[in-house]
């Protein structure tokens, strides 16, 4: 019955269902890993809830300055426990990964001081930030200086050049998590860890920030417990559960944290203005659902990686690796095949199932960009998406999925696409 309704609706052949049906067969003992890690998040994120006392009454609609803003100070309060932060920015006013990111960088670095990224260039848009893409208004424009260490070929830590790299002049290191539009490995919290602690060893001052999108709740602990002063993430990412509609979070000492809200507001405000305009109940109850939803994009990853592995392709992480992040990178033969691949995903879509995804030159992106992502929510890569800078080595990353019941579904449209099946 199952198997005909997916050819009957969707067009999946009887030979793509029965290979997906045998790699989740396979699966089946890292599923079960994945779901205890889910648990241990809800329970832990449960626990900050219950801490704080929510009530419904912090579910109101605060406007204008948002002084007294009970919701989201409540809302910020839950997140310091959950992350282990001393303090925390949560705000819709924060619309994304990289304006977080940028508000965390300009908020604690002046005119002289230094950035070190030990773990090669960062993703496209925060280049831009910095100013390794020159831009007008980066932070190399403002005087600060940027410097990075490549990884080791084998994606270990290069530590003698990033100890010849660290002066006196050297305010933060910034360490991407997840890999980017690259094929490097994502890191783990522990390894994430090992690096703070060496840099740390150097010198103990410097700010250790780590972008963490892609990567909450993903394992049971997050970056503050291994060492970092800062966490910065996207709510329409993973701890936003496919519900808050918009938002970033900065999270680690208060100092910090402190800076970043001056930054966002004005000097002398920080914290204390920023309305939540009625969205606290969307962001509260997406991060209830978080830990959950983060093991369906984690079951849908590794079903994509079993089965195009299966059919040949180079995938990244293997069916089996520990993963860190949520992305699956899959490596296609040339353009068309990424073209069709992301159109199968589309098609598997809730929303835009109709559209055609095509290449097109998106901002802060030095090569065509194709996305896949029929979303409720504009850019959100919690949802199942897909996208591929257009250039060898063809790779297409895939992520999200708020439904294990959908990601399967893509996975097997994707395959039905690139055979020439739909």
């Amino acid at each position: 019955m199952l198997k005909e309704s997916y050819k009957k609706d969707f067009g999946i052949s009887s030979e793509i269902f029965d290979k997906c049906q045998k790699a989740e067969r396979s699966l089946t003992d890292h599923f079960t890993k994945i779901d205890n890690v889910s648990e241990f998040n809800q329970l832990k994120v449960l626990k900050a809830f219950h801490k704080n006392k929510l009530s419904d009454t912090h579910f109101g609609y605060v406007t204008g300055y948002g002084y007294n803003d009970i919701g989201r100070d409540v809302l910020e309060r839950i997140y310091s426990d959950i992350f282990k932060g001393e303090d925390a920015l949560v705000r819709p006013q924060l619309i994304s990964g990289t304006h977080a990111l940028s508000t965390a960088l300009f908020a604690n670095l002046k005119a002289g001081d230094e950035l070190l990224s030990p773990v090669g260039t960062p993703y496209d848009t925060l280049q831009s930030v910095i100013g390794i893409r020159k831009t007008q208004g980066s932070l190399i424009e403002t005087g600060v200086k940027y410097k990075e260490v490549a990884l080791n070929e084998d994606g270990t830590f290069n530590y003698e050049m990033i100890k010849k790299n660290i002066n006196e002049k050297t305010k933060m290191v910034t360490i991407q998590r997840s890999k980017g539009y690259s094929l490097r490995k994502s890191l783990l919290c522990g390894e994430i860890g090992e690096l703070i602690t060496f840099i740390k060893n150097i010198n103990e001052n410097i700010i250790c920030m780590v972008d963490n999108c892609y990567g909450e709740f993903v394992e049971n602990i997050e970056p503050l417990e291994v060492g970092a002063d800062i966490c910065v993430g996207s709510l329409i990412k993973n701890p936003g559960g496919g519900l808050a509609p918009v938002g970033g979070y900065i999270v680690g000492k208060k100092n910090i944290v402190q800076n970043c809200a001056y930054r966002l507001t004005a000097p002398g405000l920080g914290k204390e203005v920023g309305p939540s305009l009625g969205i606290t109940h969307s962001m509260l109850q997406g991060l209830y659902l978080a830990p959950y939803v983060v093991g369906s994009t984690l079951k849908n990853a590794i079903l994509f990686s079993k089965l195009f592995s299966t059919e040949g392709y180079f995938v990244t992480p293997k069916p089996t690796d520990i993963r860190s992040d949520i992305v699956q990178a899959i490596n296609l033969q040339n353009e068309e095949e990424i073209i069709k691949f992301c159109k199968g995903i589309q098609r598997s879509s809730p929303v835009d199932s109709f559209v055609n995804p095509e290449p097109w030159d998106m901002p802060g992106y030095d090569n065509k960009i194709i996305m896949a992502a029929g979303t409720f929510i504009q850019g959100s890569s919690l949802e199942l998406s897909a996208d591929a800078p257009i250039k060898p080595p063809y790779t297409v990353f895939v992520q999200g999925g708020l439904t294990y019941a959908q990601g399967k579904l893509g996975a097997m449209m994707a395959l039905n696409a690139l055979k020439g099946e739909s």
